[in-house]
């Protein structure tokens, strides 16, 4: 059947056939999950309604891209960049440790994996679609002027040809290879903590048993085993807070300070950005069982965890991430505070 002559099942079908790629698109764009979502959706209606207008001179998937392309540049033209922590203050000491919130559209938002990286036998494509959706990677692409994001993205990470480019921005061929040298460049020029996070997928054997040393020491709260755990550059993050702290001291204090009421948590794996990471459950006093906290994405690299970045917050992450919204104490469990 051709595309011009496709029923309303089989166009529903053939579209949504491109929802997980279309969603990391437009997360690599806008660097917020919500946001990013809400762009496929806009362009799956207006898909819909110009159906009749498509004439497949490129494929299906050529024109959503476009389409999502048009969208998430109106998008953009008000400037935002979604930022990390490390990327608009300096490392606080514990001493001066103070929670300071700022609005939700300050921050790069995590996003779960099954939302954005679509299935592929390629080891090699899935490793470079992984790579791009993590924290470090999203954050220097929020660098880039948005013609030269959607360049470098169509190019590096969806592996498009500069002519393909050329056609979806309606432009020539040379102003891509322009756009695109000019973003290496800028990428090149900045540092980006947690850049050389090496994690397998699936997760190697010395990565696994990293990963449950981890849950154990942070569930049993031992903050000797957890120091064990941190390389000692590790950095910790927890938007909307723009407070950020680096080394093993400051971060098992700030745990056992400011943090002290996250003893007696409960994780839960998660896949995020690419990396390994846990839902993390607070003790509810009240209700008893556990309430949700925090998305927690763990950077690692040489054995250690270089990245720890807490996501707090208790209506949105884990509705996205499919996770129950209590967990109930298991018999016998004696509850911290409770």
């Amino acid at each position: 059947m051709s595309d011009g002559t496709a029923t309303t099942a089989d166009l529903d079908i053939r579209l949504e056939k491109h929802r997980v790629e279309l969603t990391g698109y437009c997360y690599r764009m806008l660097g917020s999950s919500f946001e990013a979502e809400d762009a496929v959706q806009d362009t799956m209606v207006r898909a819909w309604r110009s159906f009749d207008t498509f004439e497949g001179r490129s494929s299906l998937r050529s024109w959503l891209y476009r389409i999502a392309t048009n969208v998430c540049l109106d998008m953009l033209t008000a400037g935002n960049k979604r930022a990390r922590p490390m990327d608009l203050t300096e490392s606080t000491p514990l001493g001066q440790a103070a929670l300071s919130p700022r609005p939700d559209s300050t921050w790069l938002e995590p996003m779960p994996d099954s939302r954005v990286l679509p299935a592929t036998d390629d080891p090699a494509e899935a490793a470079v679609a992984r790579e791009s959706v993590r924290l470090a990677f999203m954050a220097a692409l929020q660098q880039l002027p948005a013609r030269q994001r959607a360049v470098l993205i169509l190019r590096e990470v969806l592996a498009w040809r500069a002519s393909e480019v050329a056609e979806l921005l309606g432009t020539t061929v040379a102003s891509v290879n322009s756009a695109l040298q000019r973003a290496r460049a800028t990428l090149a020029e900045q540092r980006q903590p947690g850049a050389a996070a090496a994690v397998s997928d699936p997760l190697d054997e010395e990565q696994q048993k990293l990963l449950d040393r981890y849950m154990a020491a942070f569930e049993g709260y031992d903050m000797t085993a957890l120091t064990a755990l941190l390389h000692e550059d590790a950095i910790m993050t927890m938007p909307p807070f723009d407070l950020w702290l680096t080394g093993a001291g400051d971060i098992t204090g700030f745990m056992t300070t400011l943090g002290a009421a996250c003893a007696g948590s409960r994780l839960v794996p998660v896949r995020v950005n690419g990396l390994p990471g846990f839902a993390q459950y607070k003790p509810d006093p009240e209700a008893g069982g556990f309430t949700p906290w925090a998305v927690q994405a763990l950077e690692i690299s040489e054995g250690r965890i270089t990245g720890f970045h807490c996501f707090l917050d208790t209506k949105r992450w884990f509705p996205l991430f499919g996770l129950p919204l209590h967990l109930e104490a298991e018999a016998g469990e004696v509850q911290e505070g409770v």
